[in-house]
């Protein structure tokens, strides 16, 4: 076996790229979380479930939860971001992207390097991931 050169251990610049987009993303997401839950319990926004009925919902099943708290499912959340309770979903939502966002500087990355199985593979990622999230197949979205 050929010892490797130093030079191929280093990262790629995509990889650079990929890295400090995600650090940043990670911390703009841990940011809104903290955020949005301090304007949740500082009732600054009112929230769609008060929180003095949480404890008596809490051990409920995710259907019976819905039903009990005319909560929308799927991407019905994204009408109530005035209430305090569902405007941390911002958060979560933007972390969830962030998974994309990366994978399309590998797709560029792969593209410029002609490597097309890897390029491909990373755009099925995007794809995958975005079906799933869109709820378009019935099970994903919430």
């Amino acid at each position: 076996m050929k010892p490797q050169n130093k030079k191929d251990l280093q990262p790629s610049q995509d990889q650079i790229i990929y890295a400090n987009l995600l650090v940043i993303g990670v911390w703009a997401g841990i940011i809104i979380l903290v955020a949005t839950y301090a304007i949740y319990v500082s009732g600054i926004l009112p929230a769609h479930v008060d929180m003095s009925q949480i404890p008596k919902l809490w051990g409920k099943g995710v259907s019976e939860y819905l039903e009990l708290t005319h909560s929308p499912h799927g991407w019905g959340w994204a009408a109530l971001l005035i209430k305090g309770d569902f405007l941390n979903y911002l958060g979560f939502a933007f972390l969830a992207l962030m998974t994309i966002v990366c994978y399309l500087v590998l797709v560029r990355g792969y593209s410029r390097q002609k490597d097309w199985i890897f390029a491909a593979i990373a755009v099925l990622e995007i794809v995958v991931l975005s079906v799933a999230a869109s709820g378009i197949l019935g099970s994903g979205g919430h």
